[in-house]
């Protein structure tokens, strides 16, 4: 008979499985940078499930009990990879908040999520003083580090909580893209619902070594068997990152599989070709947070050697949900994205159920108002399966708008348009929220961007509506190359001139007329790769377009 720790659903139990099995093998690699160049202290499975138990007993020792939700201001690397699973292990429940959304979000996150206890950098712990009022449920502060407690000393192993499928596991954030932030409950069968489709789908094994540029990734790592290079980035500001560290951290350490965003992807890939390098141990470079444009693919081509490319597609209420390969990009679905049909997010994981409705701006669609369009027909995205979140933390409206209950089955509403084309491919088109509403019908961002940024000169471009929904006026906004800014007024005239051209070649976008210059686009934090095109429009709405004539 099996006992409870083996029938329990907490992910925190395959630590010490794998410090069994495989307990000399890294499981954390922490850059240290010197004088003398980089080097990395290493902790082998073993040591970190050593670890992981001396900081239970430092936990339950200053109350920390199960159930109890407990805030998480610590920086990625061991500190957080320990502390989050000695919380699972415990059965508390762990609250991460997205690092960089400003203190006013932040704040009203932490108010809202009642959090019983604090774990946190000294930075945090002061904050937590200042604003009492956010943290008024904190009765327990504690340090990130915890080197100064002594939980006394014991050979005997932590006991794994047994908990159910059912049971409260933790609190994730959303990227707060195109609306405020949200709280997403996550269950203990759902941590394992998703550890198992990624090992699955991509064929993962023990020993393997990833570098993970989201930080709630490394979380996997331990019950995946592969040990954790900590990149050296920080996670506020993803987009500064310095290519060559994650390059050489990559080629010193035989990274294996990495997952990062497009924008991260291609600011590497930049390097790597100018630089003449090859990152020959990575097997799978993963893509997400935001479309992957065709080009960058075909960047890596000589850049991976035998490795392979996926994106896959999700949301922090759903993942994962779709993926394809790099090889299908280029192969099968280019053509048609770069022609303005959308991205191609791939087929659904196994045990995942999609199906396309017609969109509505109302709360919620009811049981009568899901029945699927046919294929080819864009509509919201609604998904089901074992991954798929069932509440946000106190937040019983935006739950209702979000969940639609049909026969005992829950879908999420992703808040995505898109279509499944013959062959059951999904497809995305933009955001719900940010699709233009003009009197002849609606346009999707991912569709008309695709003409726009094909343009030389173009880095990005932003779909956005002027005026009120269902009458508004489309426009393109367009975040230039470095160096690519117009600085005259010629200048100006003549990337607009082949801005209009590119939209004249394409019905969807032949009537875009509108068009503004950004030098840098507000984005997501989590991706740096989520364009705030609803930002966007609020800044443009009072200024003049550059415009000319669609004849010419």
């Amino acid at each position: 008979m099996e006992s409870n720790v083996e029938r329990s659903c907490n992910v925190a139990r395959f630590l010490p499985a794998r410090a069994a099995a495989q307990p000399d093998r890294s499981a954390l690699k922490i850059p240290l940078r010197s004088r003398g160049g980089l080097a990395y202290q290493s902790l082998s499975f073993a040591e970190l499930d050593r670890e992981v138990d001396r900081r239970c007993r430092i936990l339950t020792a200053r109350g920390i009990r199960r159930g109890q939700r407990v805030l998480l201001m610590v920086r990625p690397g061991r500190d957080l990879i320990v502390i989050v699973f000695s919380l699972f292990k415990i059965g508390a429940v762990p609250v991460v908040i997205d690092p960089g959304m400003g203190w006013h979000s932040f704040l009203h996150c932490v108010e809202r999520t009642r959090p019983e206890a604090l774990i946190a950098i000294p930075l945090g712990l002061a904050v937590s003083r200042v604003f009492r009022g956010a943290f008024r449920g904190v009765k327990v502060r504690l340090g990130a580090g915890g080197g100064k407690e002594s939980p006394g000393e014991s050979d005997d192993s932590f006991p794994v909580c047994h908990c159910d499928s059912v049971d409260p596991a933790a609190i994730l954030f959303t990227s707060g893209s195109t609306g405020p932030a949200k709280g997403v409950c996550y269950r203990h069968g759902m941590f394992e619902a998703q550890v198992g489709a990624i090992r699955d789908h991509y064929g993962i094994e023990p020993g393997e070594v990833d570098l993970p540029m989201l930080p709630v990734f490394a979380l996997f790592n331990p019950a995946l068997g592969m040990t954790t290079v900590v990149p050296e980035m920080n996670p506020s500001r993803p987009a500064a990152v310095d290519p060559s560290r994650i390059v050489e951290a990559i080629n010193t350490c035989g990274v294996t599989n990495s997952f990062g965003s497009p924008v991260l992807w291609a600011k590497i890939g930049d390097y790597c070709r100018r630089h003449g390098i090859t990152l020959p141990s990575l097997r799978r470079l993963l893509m997400a947070g935001a479309p992957v444009p065709p080009g960058l693919v075909e960047v890596y081509r000589d850049i991976l050697g035998e490795g392979r490319i996926h994106s896959p597609y999700g949301a922090t209420e759903a993942l994962p949900v779709s993926s394809i390969s790099g090889s299908g990009i280029l192969n099968e679905t280019r053509e048609r994205t770069e022609t303005g049909a959308g991205t191609c997010v791939g087929f659904p994981f196994a045990g995942i159920r999609v199906k396309v409705v017609r969109i509505t701006d109302e709360p919620s669609h009811g049981s009568a108002g899901i029945s699927s369009l046919p294929a080819g027909e864009i509509g919201e995205i609604l998904v089901s399966g074992p991954v798929v979140t069932r509440e946000y933390d106190g937040l019983p409206e935006a739950t209702a708008a979000a969940k639609v209950e049909e026969g005992g089955t829950l879908w999420h509403r992703m808040g995505d348009a898109g279509y499944l084309d013959d062959v059951g491919r999904l497809w995305f088109c933009g955001r719900v929220v940010e699709r233009v509403q003009t009197p002849e019908g609606d346009l999707y961002t991912d569709c008309c961007e695709a003409i726009f940024n094909r343009v030389e000169g173009v880095f990005r471009s932003a779909l956005i509506g002027l005026g009120r929904k269902g009458e508004q006026l489309p426009a393109i906004v367009v975040e230039p190359r470095a160096g690519a800014f117009p600085r005259s007024a010629a200048d100006r005239e003549a990337f607009v001139r082949s801005l209009r051209r590119a939209g004249a070649e394409h019905e969807m976008t032949r009537g875009i007329e509108r068009f503004f210059f950004e030098k840098r686009f507000p984005v997501d934090v989590r991706h740096n790769a989520k364009i705030h095109r609803l930002t966007l429009a609020k800044r443009c709405s009072g200024r003049v377009p550059e415009t000319v004539p669609a004849a010419d």
